[in-house]
C-alpha cells in the first residue's frame, strides 16, 4: 500500500455567505420562533447559493438565547456527504468551546435548533453531542415528499428514544415555513437530490 497517496484529514467551512446573512442577527435570540426564523433564511438562501440542500441548524444556549454557532449542508460545497447541517453545526459548537461533550458539566444547557427533524446520520449525532435540547420545525414524510431527499431509517420512537437520553424536544416551530423552503426546492427545475445509489429521490 502506498501510505503517501492515502487522504489523511479532511474538513470542511461555512460558504462565505453565511456571515453576511447572519450581520443583522443578534448574538442572542430570545425565543424558538426567533432561533428557527434565522435557521430559515439560512436554509432558503444556501440551496439558492447552490452550496448544498435547503437545511440549517444552529445551536443555542437554551436559557439565555446566546448562539453558539450556525450551520448549513454544505454536501455540495465540500464534496463530503457527511456535512449536514446539524453535523456542520454541532462541530462548529465544538470547535469554539474546545470539547466533544456539549453537554459536560459545568457548561450551559444547550439546544439543537433545526429546520426539519434530523436524518438518519444527525440523529445520532445529535444524541452523541450533548446537546440538551432539539428544537424542530416539524417531522413526518413531507421534507421526503417535497425535495426528493433521502432521510433514512429514522426509527418510530425516535422522540422517545431522545427523551430517554435527556434530550428535551419541541416540535412544530414555525413548521409551515419549513415546508415553504422545501416547497421552493422541490420546484427548481435544476434541483440536485443527492442520495448515495439514487435513494428515493429523482
Amino acid at each position: 500500500m502506498d501510505r503517501l497517496a492515502l487522504a489523511t484529514a479532511f474538513g470542511a467551512e461555512l460558504p462565505a455567505w453565511v456571515a453576511d446573512e447572519l450581520a443583522d442577527v443578534p448574538d442572542v435570540l430570545a425565543t424558538a420562533e426567533d432561533r428557527m426564523k434565522v435557521v430559515h433564511r439560512l436554509a432558503d438562501r444556501n440551496h439558492r447559493e447552490d452550496t448544498g440542500g435547503p437545511f440549517a441548524a444552529l445551536v443555542v444556549e437554551s436559557g439565555t438565547g446566546r448562539v453558539v454557532s450556525a450551520g448549513v449542508n454544505v454536501v455540495l460545497a465540500s464534496g463530503l456527504s457527511s456535512t449536514h447541517a446539524e453535523v456542520v453545526a454541532l462541530s462548529l459548537a465544538q470547535v469554539r468551546l474546545g470539547t466533544w461533550n456539549l453537554g459536560a458539566d459545568g457548561r450551559p444547557d444547550l439546544e439543537l435548533v433545526v429546520n426539519w427533524r434530523p436524518c438518519a446520520m444527525c440523529y445520532g449525532a445529535t444524541l452523541w453531542s450533548g446537546v440538551r435540547g432539539l428544537v424542530i420545525a416539524g417531522d413526518g414524510p413531507e421534507l421526503e415528499a417535497l425535495t426528493g431527499f433521502d432521510e433514512g431509517p429514522v426509527r418510530d420512537d425516535w422522540l422517545d428514544q431522545l427523551t430517554q437520553r435527556g434530550i428535551a424536544v419541541t416540535c412544530d416551530v414555525l413548521r409551515d415555513e419549513a415546508l415553504a423552503v422545501f416547497r421552493s426546492y422541490g420546484a427548481r427545475d435544476d434541483a440536485l437530490v443527492y442520495n448515495a445509489r439514487g435513494g428515493t429521490g429523482r
